[in-house]
Parts: C-alpha cells; structure tokens; sequence
C-alpha cells in the first residue's frame, strides 16, 4: 500500500483565511525541567488543512462530532482543474463519479502557499456544477486550494449549496497533482470535540 499525505503542517508562520489570526504552538513543557514535552496549541479551528461541516454557516447544519467514523473516508477521485478559469459543469461530466464518496478539485494553488497569490483567482465551482455535485450520493469535496468561494464572497454561495446536501469539505489540500486519474481511497480525520464547526485534519490517500 502507497500513503500519500496532502496535509499542510501547522506552524506559526503559516497562511491563514484573511482575517484570521495565525496559530501559536507554545512551549508548555520540557524534557529538561519536568522530564517531558508539551505543546500549547492556540489557533482557529479552520487552520491549515481542515475540515468545514454543515454547521460552520448553517443554523441547523450539523456538527463534525455527530458524524459517524466512516463519514471521514471513501473513494475518492481528482479532477484536473488546473489552467481552469471556474470549476464548470461540463468539466466535471468528463469524469466519472460513479461509486466515488469524495471529490477533489487539484487547481494547483497549493503551489503558492506561502505567497500572497495563494488567496486570489484560484478555480471555484460554477453555481451549476455546485448542484450537480449537491444531487450526487457523496459524503463530501475538497481542494488545494483555501476556500470554495472566492475570498472576497460574503454569501459563500457554494459553501451554503454543498453543506445543505449534509457535504463535509475539506480545505488547503496539498499534493493531488500526484493522484491525478487514478482512484484510491481517501481519508480526511478531524478531532472530535463537541459542536465542531470545523477542524484542522491529517488528510491521506491510500492506493493498494
């Protein structure tokens, strides 16, 4: 079995959503004064690689905790939307989404993590390729890039169309170009703590 990792590691200097504080990893112990090692973690619970449930914009969207284990892995495919103005429809009927639980957009932009292009003019869904994904029997999408909608929406149309469908999606991926046109399986883990409207995750893809 091959393990590819496509998370991004947290660290304080890292690129966050605009407006976002960037987290803290702080020295709480050390091996030298009580014989062992801590780390104080202070940071939003969308940092990094991470995960937004139902309930990070919905009233009644559900949170990460009332999912149940198998909801965070499946199979999974990659769609190329690298040199893509928008994630369209028509881009989307060229692949073949049947059996597959999760879908997920390589745009390339993880490439420009750590730069300020990294938050512009990446690819985003077109309201009707939204739907369509929103009709499939998935548990959820992700990309490589920071958000579904663009950074400057402040009605996160895809977002509101995609949790409705009970979609968990997972942000800030890295390293899909390497799982192009193949399917494998794919699994995004959250911690679990209560009334979780998102959270940092180890995101994996398997192959046999």
């Amino acid at each position: 079995m091959k393990v590819y990792d496509l998370t991004h590691t947290i660290r304080n200097d890292m690129p966050v959503y605009p407006g976002t504080e960037q987290p803290r990893l702080t020295t709480a112990c050390t091996i030298a004064e009580v014989g062992y090692r801590e780390t104080l973690l202070h940071m939003y619970s969308h940092t990094g690689t991470h995960m937004d449930a139902p309930a990070h914009m919905l009233p009644d969207g559900a949170a990460l905790d009332r999912y149940p284990g198998e909801k965070f892995v499946g199979a999974a495919i990659v769609v190329d939307c690298r040199g893509e103005k928008d994630i369209s429809l028509p881009l989307l009927q060229r692949y073949d989404l049947s059996g597959v639980d999760f879908v997920l957009f390589c745009t390339g932009w993880d490439k420009k993590w750590g730069t300020p292009a990294y938050y512009e003019h990446f690819p985003c869904l077109t309201a009707e390729a939204a739907a369509y994904l929103a009709a499939l029997p998935l548990k959820g999408v992700g990309e490589d890039s920071i958000s579904l909608d663009p950074c400057d929406s402040t009605e996160f149309p895809n977002h509101i169309t995609l949790m409705k469908a009970g979609f968990i999606n997972t942000e800030n991926l890295t390293g899909l170009d390497a799982l192009l046109g193949r399917r494998f399986t794919f699994v995004t883990l959250p911690l679990k703590f209560e009334n979780a409207d998102g959270c940092s995750c180890r995101a994996i893809a398997m192959e046999d």
